[in-house]
């Protein structure tokens, strides 16, 4: 499954022989990556194509001639393109190749050299694991450190992973994002620019089912039950008053076993819920705070009246879905590491026949994106594992998964493309519709 990888703007620079060349900045899920001249992604591409052959997207040509702005424009937009179906094979996104040039213009980007920190990493209890690592050290590579010193069972490291979550002082949190195994948890908190921002360690499956799995190892199920305890608090599950009253026994009592068999039972146990957004449902301008997980996209609609409704998607009858956004980059001389955006996931929901578009309006587009992913590709697992014969390939599972799957031959849900152009206007830049076509 194709990543959110976009490159909205690109600027000429001067080279040290007195010519220009075309930077590009290229963004992973709203946020800056890296910033990369077509040279060094033309090195790498061949560096790629020696290892997995032509099985490779093409790559965009080289021009030996001055280009005009419109071919600059052109390139932008195939590279573009390029970067999301490279990324879309597991194969390529495992290699030694691709995560060491990724490394490298990470650091790059932001001019730091590989040395020595002490990077915290944030437990759902608040408390922290200090994991002494290199600027260097992928979010994969500290994933595995963190879950040695929990005592976590290597076959498990696939089902957490590391989030970027924005802390609020009354308790509340943001995932703001997960991290993707190539990147570089140091620079990501360098870059972003999100207020209270910590990297956090979470599980990361959407289906309660899975919890099974984990239950055999001590470490997971502390896990499991401190981010239950978490999310009762946060008020990401909804127990009935009479759960909330056992579940805090059960705590006080420090009965894990029990605490996590009761929160199973819990509406919304192991969701992940969205800051508050509006929505197009039933009407243009609602209130809505979203919660997925367990195949469904729970949705508490509040109406400009004032009343409310509620409304469940399953995710057996969500066609395809498409993320949008139009957002200006302002101080373009400067480190453009947050798009200034407005964001919008739509989904296509078929009921009895009938098909229709729900919108979500939220900053957070981008990880629902990423989660709804994720519960397809969950789904898609288990279908493998009762029909081995589809040989589907199941991604963002982590290195550690036990079925490594053949190369994709799922149906191709997911296509991301941009509409329109950007537009240059007194310093400012327009970054033009993108268009996400979802799973």
């Amino acid at each position: 499954m194709k990543m959110h990888f976009c490159i909205p703007v690109s600027q000429q620079q001067p080279d040290t022989l007195g010519g220009r060349y075309v930077l590009y900045s290229v963004y992973l899920d709203g946020f800056l990556f890296c910033k990369v001249r077509y040279s060094q992604l033309h090195r790498w591409d061949e560096q790629l194509r020696r290892v997995f052959g032509n099985c490779l997207p093409p790559f965009p040509p080289k021009y030996y001639l001055a280009m005009t702005t419109t071919m600059v424009e052109e390139r932008r937009g195939q590279l573009e393109c390029y970067l999301q179906n490279v990324t879309a094979d597991p194969r390529v996104t495992r290699s030694d190749v691709f995560t060491e040039f990724l490394t490298l213009v990470q650091l790059q980007t932001l001019n730091i050299t590989t040395k020595n920190v002490v990077l915290a990493v944030f437990l759902p209890d608040g408390r922290s694991i200090n994991v002494g690592s290199l600027t260097s050290d992928t979010a994969e590579r500290v994933l595995e450190v963190v879950a040695h010193k929990l005592g976590l069972h290597p076959e498990l490291v696939g089902y957490f992973g590391l989030f970027l979550i924005q802390c609020f002082p009354e308790g509340k949190l943001s995932v703001v994002k997960k991290l993707a195994d190539f990147e570089l948890p140091y620079t990501s908190l360098q870059s972003s620019e999100v207020e209270n921002c910590k990297i956090g360690l979470r599980k990361w499956y959407l289906d309660p089912a899975m919890d099974s799995v984990l239950m055999d190892c001590r470490a997971a199920g502390d896990l499991l039950y401190m981010q239950a305890v978490q999310d009762v608090e946060i008020e990401w599950m909804k127990p009935t008053q009479a759960q909330r009253e056992e579940l805090k026994a059960l705590q006080k009592q420090e009965n894990q076993t029990k605490f996590l068999e009761l929160s199973q039972k819990v509406q919304h146990y192991g969701n992940i819920q969205l800051d508050p957004c509006t929505c197009n449902h039933p009407e243009p301008g609602c209130g809505v705070l979203l919660s997925f997980g367990n195949n469904e996209i729970s949705c508490h609609i509040t109406l400009p009246d004032g009343q409310t409704q509620d409304i469940v998607f399953q995710m057996s009858r969500v066609r395809c879905w498409q993320v949008t956004s139009l957002g200006t980059l302002l101080d373009t001389d400067g480190p453009q590491r947050t798009l200034n955006q407005n964001l919008e996931l739509r989904f296509q929901y078929s009921e009895d026949s009938h098909q229709q578009w729900f919108v979500i309006y939220s900053k957070q587009a981008f990880f629902l994106s990423s989660c709804l992913k994720k519960m397809v590709s969950e789904k898609m697992a288990k279908l493998t594992e009762e029909s081995p014969e589809m040989q589907i390939e199941v991604p963002d599972q982590g290195r550690s998964k036990k079925h490594p799957g053949q190369p994709s031959q799922q149906k191709d849900y997911f296509n991301f493309l941009r509409k329109g152009k950007m537009k240059k206007s007194e310093g400012d830049y327009v970054w033009g519709t993108l268009t996400e076509e979802g799973l």
